[in-house]
């Protein structure tokens, strides 16, 4: 069973799955959001009442209105498509609890599993919009990856960005933050009252809306199926292109090095595993002792000559991939292992630094299986063979501040 979780982008990478919450936000921790009460105009609102007071939400229903025609429906016992009998045709989120609280991060809620893991029995479409979780307050779906909104919904405390693309905004407090800041895992939610201000709001039929999305679901899937492989073509062809330009810049370099490493090879010894090396540098001749640490610094290249990722930032410059961020966040200094470590890395990989010295430099051509195999990995493909150029230090680099 999938876990729906509110998911963290930090450090440049997001990645979520299931409907329980990591930990792991950034640095910086703003202040939970004392927000004030605002001016109630038209529209449609949720009052939850909770033991611990009551928090009012307006509902974004212009903007994302199969959200909203979700958890109103939901909320007042009228959704269809709610698998479960005990819980059809009641309202869906009396006596639930608040399962998931993160301080300073947010509150969530609306799994009748009590656990992270329920739901209605249908998931829907992410609807993603100008609106930002930009502030405490913000009202947005909990969900397990693409498309798969349920139920679960939570509240958050403060500004979360990282979330911006990835969770459904539909709604913010109006009234009761003080309560949100109050709420503690396990709190219960005792009822949902929706309310409708104006006569906008007054026609918006959250049954219908609702029921019209599914009639609709299959051909607007076909639809986005479209707009996804134009999209996915489109993209290979800015790759392609920025290929192209880059072969016609580097491509000398490129034939350069793939020659460098067939004539290599030819000299290489070869280990009972077929891992095949070469020494470029000799060091002091004194081994690592096992479980010290030591320092690394890599070049990985496939046949061709083409480097496909390296911490020598000279190597990175040579072949026009220097990263100047990876740079100011050290990712060009040697690296920590420990020696004598039989995990951890690929297989080749340690098996070439248990044959060096401190100080020492080779060259590996490893064969795919002691790579990364049929699997591949990143821009690595299946069964592809490697070069690396290795070299091994017991000195740590300064880092730069």
């Amino acid at each position: 069973m999938k876990y729906q979780l509110v998911a963290f982008l930090f450090l440049g990478i997001i990645s979520i799955q299931a409907q329980k919450l990591k930990k792991g936000l950034p640095a910086k921790k703003p202040a939970i959001s004392q927000m004030a009460s605002t001016t109630i105009n038209d529209g449609i609102f949720a009052t939850i009442l909770t033991n611990k007071g009551s928090i009012v939400l307006q509902l974004e229903y212009q903007k994302t209105p199969v959200t909203v025609a979700n958890f109103v429906s939901l909320a007042e016992g009228k959704n269809t498509f709610v698998t479960d009998e005990k819980l059809k045709g009641k309202p869906f989120y009396n006596g639930l609890k608040f399962h998931r609280v993160l301080k300073n991060f947010m509150i969530q809620g609306g799994d009748p599993m009590g656990n992270g893991s329920g739901g209605p029995g249908y998931a829907f479409k992410d609807e993603f919009t100008d609106l930002k979780h930009n502030k405490g307050g913000i009202l947005s779906m909990a969900n397990s990856g693409p498309a798969s909104n349920g139920s679960q919904f939570f509240i958050t405390h403060k500004d979360t960005p990282w979330l911006d693309g990835v969770h459904t905004v539909f709604g913010h407090v109006t009234e009761g933050m003080d309560v949100v800041n109050k709420i503690e895992q396990n709190d219960q939610i005792i009822t949902i009252t929706i309310s409708r201000k104006g006569t906008q709001a007054a026609k918006f039929n959250a049954v219908k809306v609702f029921s019209d999305y599914y009639a609709n679901k299959a051909e607007e899937a076909k639809k986005q199926a479209i707009i996804d492989a134009e999209n996915k073509a489109k993209q290979a062809a800015l790759q392609a292109e920025k290929k192209r330009i880059y072969l016609e810049k580097y491509s000398t370099v490129i034939k350069e090095k793939a020659a460098y490493l067939a004539a290599s090879k030819a000299t290489a010894i070869t280990t009972p595993s077929g891992l095949q090396y070469v020494v470029l540098q000799k060091g002091s001749g004194v081994k690592p002792v096992d479980g010290s640490t030591i320092y690394f610094k890599y070049a990985g290249y496939f046949e061709d000559g083409n480097v496909f990722d390296s911490n020598y930032e000279e190597v990175a410059k040579t072949f026009g991939l220097f990263d100047q961020t990876r740079k100011d966040q050290n990712g060009y200094l040697a690296f920590p292992f420990e020696a004598g470590k039989k995990t951890g890395m690929i297989q080749g990989f340690i098996e070439g630094m248990s044959l060096m010295n401190l100080g020492d430099k080779i060259l590996m051509y490893m064969p795919s299986k002691l790579g990364y195999g049929e699997r591949g990995n990143g821009p690595i493909p299946p069964n592809t063979n490697l070069f690396f150029e290795l070299e091994i230090t017991d000195k740590a680099p300064a880092l730069q501040q």
